[in-house]
């Protein structure tokens, strides 16, 4: 696509930014909304729409040349992801679940599922692609130097001499030449004993004319058989039913358009590294062209300024302090007079602040003995709030996004850039900006040399020293003292080690691993149609393997990605995979790492046991751990079986193991990550019942159950694993069945089974005899299904979690209303006399 494409793009996302700011804007002044069901409906609308506008800001912020107008775009993109983020947060306290649906909401809307799926922007591995290359090399280095990586020799096939190669075609040639003779010789004695048995019964000789007749049955019903599978074909790829038989092929244009995109990126580097340079050159340019006569304007301002000061107070004033912003103070746009009057106005509101904090100290004695008055007042604000009902959280996002809307609006949304064909920087933006630090710069040394000159004014004129502020020091030196109370650093254990040797150790030890090369697309699945229909009858649904992909980018990698996003979006330091063998947990902590290019610790109890012994020794190894993680960063910390550490009862196979060495230092370090600390903390665990339950939850405060697949993502998944591995689906292999009969199993078995028959032998007999659903059935009954008894216990489990308390108790909440409603107006006139009867007791 062409520049112009993209740039319309790109207005039209910053249209759908624009109307939706407004809005928020407007419902900021509604008053509080008491219905939970128009609360859930606009926030999901205001949700769908802003992904809408992430995916094509995402896709013009990939494909635009021009490097100024990518700094625009990447602002707006990152808060329209924080946003989403924030709004996503709304939607789990409202709901009290991590799982949502919008059937109603995008069929209102007239968009598909696929409309709402969340896009991994490509710019969190494309910026940093050379130090992921470098780290890889280093991290297989590292492997192979200290023997844990096996290097896999190549194979070397050997020359064969003239003639044993001779040899060995005659062999294979006369065995060929033997089996066709063998099958001819059976054809003559088949037809010999024909034959004879006819002479021995008496058997009249075939009569032609029936025979012909025969044949001609036979042909003429498989010619018409034929036509009508041909014209059933083409109908069903006419109505939509069956694609077309190019729709496999990769067309022309498709290629064209993706050498296209490689090519916009390159040249999009190349723009980069010129804008880069231009920055440099223009800024030496402006500070020697007009830098003399900015300095000389500043100076005459200043000069003027101390004159006017001395004809009205009638002395020269006091220069401002670097702290208080210098001679900016100055340029202000104020008079002497205003100055002066805000001079006055904080003298009169020091003094207002000491009469304030002597009442106030006299009112605390005198409400000492109001206790139960106050209790009475807590219990009407509660009541009050619970009156007043939801109203939208402040956002941190929503500052970020009109800046850059406005950026947008002032420079971009009317310019005109026909001289500007191939989208290179424009100098006249960066000048403007440019101009502003080079101000500020001589500003610096223009305030130095004034101060210094209103010192021999006043010595000359005034005949005053320059009074040092005792009080301000005063001021500064309290504030540090509280500063360092409350700054607490911790202590570096390993204060003489370099990054690269801590790295070194812990891949040496097996605590920094490799992750696989997963991405999150290739968690396939379906979306879950009935979510709002069931919810409605009160009915939990089984969430799809669509909404765990979505909550995997939502909760890991659009923060990990992005330090803007992580720093201002609702944190999440811990996060909980729970759910049966082959659903795929290691593989979405896996695709964690690799869409955002994050290093990956592995802190198993397995993983752990025997290294780094006794307290010290843990210790060490998790600063060891923490610190690479936080000087790295990105980092997914991944804890496989996390049930382990949290045991209620340690069994005697894996006592040796100290599977709860974690379990007292994990939450005190989660505490310490900050808001800067991009790191995540994953556990896995197939067992979530055999832990603890309260100190569990307290460490994984977003869980994620994650269910065996329903028929729609079995069958989405049946495909997608059999092309994977060489397979071709055809009209003889029936995916329906396979889908139907392989409920209970988990997509694990899948891959285990599509495996175990596609093998090499097989995949070469494919053009001749095609796949069938009878072949996959053998392998899959090997194996243990995923019955309906283990479903619930893990429902029953997630019940007991934090979140799944919280539901419940918002669903019998729900009845006790519905049931109130019901009743009429009978039970309101009871409520009415119960309450005048308690008055008249209280009375």
């Amino acid at each position: 696509m062409s520049h112009t494409t993209y740039n319309k793009m790109w207005a039209e996302a910053q249209e759908a930014l624009n109307g939706l700011l407004q809005r928020e804007i407007e419902d900021k002044s509604l008053k509080p909304q008491k219905d939970r069901i128009t609360v859930f409906q606009t926030l999901a609308t205001f949700y769908i729409k802003y992904v809408q506008i992430f995916c094509n800001l995402e896709t013009v912020y990939d494909q635009i040349v021009h490097p100024q107008k990518r700094l625009v775009i990447r602002q707006v993109l990152e808060g329209v992801m924080g946003r989403i983020l924030e709004l996503k947060n709304e939607m789990v306290e409202l709901e009290n679940s991590e799982f949502h649906y919008f059937d109603d909401i995008l069929q209102d809307l007239k968009l598909s599922p696929e409309h709402i799926e969340i896009p991994i922007p490509r710019y969190f591995i494309k910026e940093k692609l050379k130090v992921l290359r470098e780290r890889e090399k280093i991290l297989a280095q590292i492997l192979i130097n200290s023997g844990l990586q096996d290097i896999k020799p190549k194979k070397f096939v050997k020359p064969l001499p003239l003639e044993e190669v001779i040899r060995v075609i005659q062999i294979s040639e006369r065995a060929r030449q033997g089996r066709l003779r063998a099958t001819f010789m059976k054809q003559i004695y088949l037809e010999e004993k024909r034959e004879r048995q006819a002479r021995l019964q008496g058997v009249k000789g075939p009569n032609l004319d029936a025979a012909a007749l025969r044949i001609q049955k036979v042909w003429r019903g498989f010619t018409q058989w034929k036509k009508t599978v041909k014209m059933r074909e083409e109908e069903m790829i006419f109505l939509g039913m069956n694609p077309p038989p190019q729709f496999q092929r990769i067309s022309a244009s498709v290629a064209r358009a993706q050498n296209v995109e490689t090519k916009r990126c390159e040249v999009q580097g190349w723009h980069e590294t010129e804008y880069k340079k231009a920055l440099v050159s223009i800024k030496t340019q402006l500070r020697e062209i007009e830098g003399p006569d900015i300095k000389e304007s500043l100076q005459d301002q200043i000069r003027q300024w101390f004159i006017e000061c001395r004809h009205i107070t009638g002395k020269f004033p006091d220069y401002p302090n670097e702290e208080e912003g210098g001679s900016t103070a100055i340029f202000s746009q104020k008079t002497p007079d205003q100055v002066a009057a805000e001079l006055a106005a904080k003298e009169e509101e020091a003094a207002v602040k000491k009469k304030t904090k002597e009442k106030g100290k006299k009112e605390k004695k005198k409400k000492k003995g109001k206790g139960k008055g106050k209790g009475k007042e807590k219990k009407g604000k509660t009541d009050t709030e619970e009156e007043a009902g939801w109203k939208m959280a402040p956002s941190n996002f929503l500052p970020i996004m009109e800046e850059g809307n406005n950026r947008y609006k002032d420079i971009w949304q009317n310019r005109d850039e026909r001289w500007n064909f191939p989208q290179e920087y424009d100098p006249e933006l960066i000048k403007e900006e440019k101009r502003k630090e080079v101000e500020e710069e001589i500003r610096v040394q223009v305030d130095e040399l004034m101060r210094q000159e209103l010192k021999n004014l006043k010595l000359a004129v005034d005949r005053e020293k320059d009074k040092k502020r005792k009080k301000g020091k005063k001021g500064g030196k309290k504030k540090k003292k509280k500063g360092k109370k409350k700054k607490k650093k911790e202590k570096d254990l390993t204060p003489d080690r370099t990054i690269d040797s801590l790295y070194k150790e812990l891949v040496e030890e097996g605590l920094l691993i490799k992750s696989k090369t997963v991405k999150l697309s290739d968690y396939v699945g379906e979306y879950s149609y009935l979510g709002t229909t069931l919810r409605q009858v009160d009915i939990e649904p089984m969430p799809s393997l669509t909404d765990v992909r979505q909550l995997i980018a939502l909760y890991g990698i659009l923060p990990l990605g992005s330090q803007a996003v992580h720093e201002k979006a609702p944190l999440v330091k811990a996060l909980l995979l729970a759910g049966p063998t082959g659903v795929g947990k290691k593989m979405l902590v896996h695709a964690l790492c690799t869409e955002t290019g994050a290093n990956l610790f592995n802190l198993s109890a397995s993983n752990i046991a025997g290294k780094y012994p006794g307290k010290s020794g843990l210790q060490m190894m998790l600063h060891m751990v923490f610190k690479v993680a936080k000087q790295l960063q990105p980092s997914v910390i991944w804890i496989g079986d996390a049930e382990k550490t949290f045991y209620k009862k340690v069994p005697k196979s894996e006592k040796e193991m100290e599977p709860k060495r974690l379990k007292k230092n994990l939450p005190k370090i989660l505490k310490s990550l900050k808001a800067e600390d991009r790191v995540l903390v994953v556990g896995t665990t197939q067992r979530p019942f055999d832990a603890d339950l309260r100190p569990f939850c307290k460490v994984y405060k977003k869980i994620l159950l994650i269910p065996r697949p329903d028929y729609a993502s079995r069958f989405v998944l049946w495909k997608h694993i059999i092309l994977q591995n060489g397979g071709a689906v055809t009209k003889s292999l029936n995916i329906s069945c396979l889908a139907k009969v392989s409920d209970g199993f988990t997509q694990g078995h899948i891959v285990y089974a599509v495996q175990t028959i596609l093998s090499e032998r097989r995949l070469r007999q494919m053009t001749n005899k095609p796949l069938t659903a009878a072949e996959f059935l053998s392998s899959l009954a090997r194996q243990d299904p995923v019955y309906k008894e283990e479903e619930e216990t893990y429902k029953v489990w997630y019940a007991k979690t934090p979140l799944g308390k919280a539901r419940a108790r918002a669903l019998l909440d729900g009845e006790e209303v519905g049931k109130g409603k019901g009743k009429g107006k009978g039970k309101d006139k009871g409520e009415k006399k119960r309450g005048k009867k308690g008055k008249k007791k209280k009375k």
